[in-house]
């Protein structure tokens, strides 16, 4: 079945997974350092909750960990592709979109 034959909500092309767990994002050439937690997570991307703005365009390296205490579930190079306002949300009032440029070993 082609892309255009889909249902809109099959043409992505990995499945978008809902999660609940943290992350941590370093921005990559500065010393800043978040915590907060991912919200949705696919093969190209995912949406992390956190409590400050990073602009579009910036490149993070983005780690999240197993609730085990094992190796990284997710250790990958992403560049921030969207952010979202929530200001009726006071823990995390910010929805930031995030594109997989390299998974990290």
């Amino acid at each position: 079945m082609s892309l255009a034959n889909r249902d809109y909500q099959e043409k992505r092309n990995f499945i978008r997974m809902k999660v609940d767990t943290p992350v941590q994002i370093d921005i990559k050439n500065g010393d800043q350092h978040m915590t907060g937690k991912c919200c949705d997570l696919s093969g190209g991307g995912l949406m992390v909750e956190l409590d400050s703005v990073i602009p579009v365009g910036t490149e993070t390296e983005v780690v999240i960990s197993s609730s085990h205490g094992h190796s990284p579930m997710l250790h990958a190079i992403a560049v921030v592709t969207r952010v979202v306002s929530q200001p009726e949300s006071e823990s995390q009032p910010c929805r930031i979109g995030l594109e997989i440029k390299e998974v990290i070993k």
